[in-house]
């Protein structure tokens, strides 16, 4: 409504209730951007850390706040798929699991060209003001998602290689068809990690590089283990077992297993007392998931 005085006032409430550590910069409405920039980075490195999709990330369900909401036909990986959708109403796969950042950057751009009298009231100078900081996004997420899985991996030191490691451990798990939550879950335990991929070899040559470079860092073996399962959860909420539980409960009045899957997610990161129902993935074959809006 190009209401310039009521942008200010919204901008100015945002700052006093989610960013006050911005109301001394001397552009205070440029690095609320910035703060707001930043967080998003690190929420979607957060989510993307645990394999969730959004389903539906349009700009009206980004919070300025940096929280998830608005998730409607979200889901979890199973098999690692950057291409992964579930969501019946994204055919395009817009927000794939591996489009998610740079639809989150394309979002923020949205929200500068709203802010963008308040930067500057030369439009030419508000968006060169505002360019670096978008920009600024995927090194930001970069530098959160990394971190994640630096942690995912047990690396609580960080080199230049890491990046390389972590890459190679994706593609192997792209290729192969793993299971996300499952290949981190095995992974932090001596027996898992066995148990992992007996005969393949390429996993077997990225294992061995992986264990020199833990090798590299102080850390003695506990401190990995702690640190990789506190860094990946133990199990998600399995699509499968989600349509199972609604089914039950929709079509049949039957509530025990929504009430037990709602029991195993109270403690996702208990790696310990993980109960192997909640852990497997769904039946080879089975029909491709579909979430809605209404889920």
């Amino acid at each position: 409504h190009r209401d310039h005085a009521a942008l200010a006032a919204l901008a100015d409430h945002a700052v006093r209730r989610h960013y006050p550590e911005t109301a001394e910069a001397p552009a205070p409405h440029l690095a609320l951007f910035d703060a707001i920039v930043e967080r998003q980075a690190r929420l979607l490195a957060q989510w993307q850390l645990v394999g969730f999709i959004h389903g539906v990330m349009n700009t009206d369900n980004m919070s300025i706040a940096g929280e998830t909401l608005d998730y409607g036909p979200c889901a979890f990986l199973d098999v690692y798929d950057p291409d992964t959708v579930f969501s019946s109403i994204d055919s395009a796969g817009r927000y794939a699991y591996g489009n998610q950042p740079p639809i989150a950057q394309w979002n923020l751009a949205r929200l500068a060209e709203a802010m963008l009298p308040l930067f500057d009231a030369d439009p030419t100078r508000a968006i060169a003001l505002a360019n670096p900081s978008i920009e600024r996004f995927v090194a930001r997420f970069e530098h959160h998602w990394l971190a994640g899985m630096r942690a995912k991996l047990g690396l609580a030191t960080e080199e230049s290689e890491d990046a390389a490691l972590v890459a190679a451990l994706l593609s192997w798990m792209h290729d192969t068809g793993a299971d996300f939550t499952n290949t981190f879950r095995a992974l932090a335990t001596t027996d898992g990690v066995a148990a992992l991929a007996p005969g393949d070899a390429a996993f077997a040559t990225w294992r061995a590089r992986w264990q020199a470079r833990l090798g590299r860092q102080p850390q003695l073996p506990v401190e990995v283990a702690v640190l990789m399962q506190r860094s990946s959860p133990a199990l998600i909420p399995r699509n499968h077992l989600v349509e199972a539980a609604l089914g039950a409960a929709a079509d049949e009045g039957v509530l025990e297993p929504l009430n037990q899957l709602l029991a195993a997610l109270a403690t996702p990161w208990d790696h310990a007392g993980v109960d192997s129902r909640f852990t497997r993935p769904a039946e080879p074959g089975a029909r491709p998931y579909r979430t809605f809006c209404g889920t």
